[in-house]
């Protein structure tokens, strides 16, 4: 077993080192390219940038989390500037309704016949990089409205099917701290984002390199660095990245400590942990570990690359209890716990 799953790593490590190559150079260059346009406006938040572009490369939804004035959908726009793709950005409201987001039926009259016939007008979900400003601040009927184009890729209106245009990517932000007038994503919505990245708060020397900047010029303009064309080849190369056994099951192994209840689990998610994350979790700490070791010149997943992937995958899934609560104890606390906690199974390589 271990020559075997040896020789079906180099096999497909080596199918994408040779036929692949100069996709995965340009792919490389392009993540970059990215990168170097995204600090003209940008200042710090590495972590941050790598696991939206991850998403992007994965093709895989994002949910950015943090208190006003962190530049959240600064980066968004600006990604959407760097990439030669359609992009609209969404403000969300209580008053928005799903017509507003998807378009709507409107009743046009042929000039030449004069018949009446109705006609539809589509809404700013038609574009490849959707920016939805403050998810939380609208209703669960309008949230449901956007979260069905990113499940299904297409929409719905008068008993008509509309294609969305690949690639499709949404980018959305919510504020965790004002909660008067929100409506929070349930969570089986929220596993529908690949991941949920935290924004946090700069250095007091980012800060100052910030305030000094904005405040003595203007914007740098963006160079558009890469294509729809492009992304789209990047995600099928990525599924050809190898994920050796030891790395699938230990990513499996992580996600099931997480379910309260299961043999895997330890006893600190049982008092802690209403509801544990599900089968997507995997496939998104796989899919996202491919895209991350090949970031880092690799054709294979590593453990390492999954425990990196932890946090922005498994802290929106992971339900906290009362108990939980009463001692401030966080997701990510648990996560992290987890990460420590879990064994590494052995390669099986000799």
């Amino acid at each position: 077993m271990a020559n075997d799953d040896r020789s079906v790593r180099d096999d497909v490590e080596g199918h994408v080192e040779h036929e692949d190559q100069e996709l995965l150079a340009r792919l490389q260059n392009g993540r970059d390219k990215i990168q170097a346009e995204l600090a003209k406006r940008i200042t710090g938040q590495a972590d941050v940038i790598e696991h939206v572009l991850i998403a992007m490369f994965a093709g895989g939804h994002c949910l950015i989390t943090g208190v006003p004035g962190l530049a959240k959908t600064l980066l968004i726009k600006s990604l959407g500037e760097i990439l030669d793709l359609s992009y609209r950005r969404i403000q969300f409201t209580p008053d928005l309704m799903p017509a507003d987001i998807t378009g709507i039926d409107i009743i046009e009259e042929d000039k030449l016949t004069g018949k009446r016939e109705l006609h539809f007008v589509k809404g700013p979900i038609f574009a490849n990089i959707i920016l939805a400003d403050e998810i939380n601040r609208t209703p669960p009927k309008t949230q449901a409205a956007l979260l069905e184009a990113m499940q299904e890729y297409q929409v719905t209106a008068g008993g008509d099917r509309f294609e969305l245009d690949q690639p499709f990517f949404v980018l959305a932000t919510q504020n965790p701290i004002e909660l008067e007038g929100t409506y929070p994503l349930p969570e089986a919505q929220l596993d529908r984002f690949m991941f949920n990245v935290v924004i946090d708060y700069l250095s007091a020397e980012e800060e100052l390199e910030v305030a000094l900047s904005t405040t003595s010029r203007q914007g740098d303009d963006l160079q558009t660095v890469l294509h729809g064309d492009d992304i789209l080849a990047f995600q099928q190369l990525i599924r050809k990245v190898y994920v050796p056994e030891n790395v699938g099951k230990y990513a499996v192994d992580l996600v099931r400590s997480s379910r309260p209840g299961s043999p895997e689990a330890p006893d600190y998610v049982s008092n802690w942990v209403s509801w544990g994350a599900g089968l997507r979790a995997v496939q998104y700490l796989l899919l996202g570990g491919k895209v991350r070791a090949v970031f880092r010149g690799r054709y294979n997943v590593s453990i390492e690359d999954v425990k990196a992937l932890a946090r922005p995958v498994l802290r929106h899934r992971i339900l906290t209890n009362f108990y939980a609560e009463s001692e401030r104890i966080k997701p990510e606390d648990i996560v992290d716990r987890l990460v420590a906690d879990v064994k590494e199974p052995s390669s099986g390589l000799s």
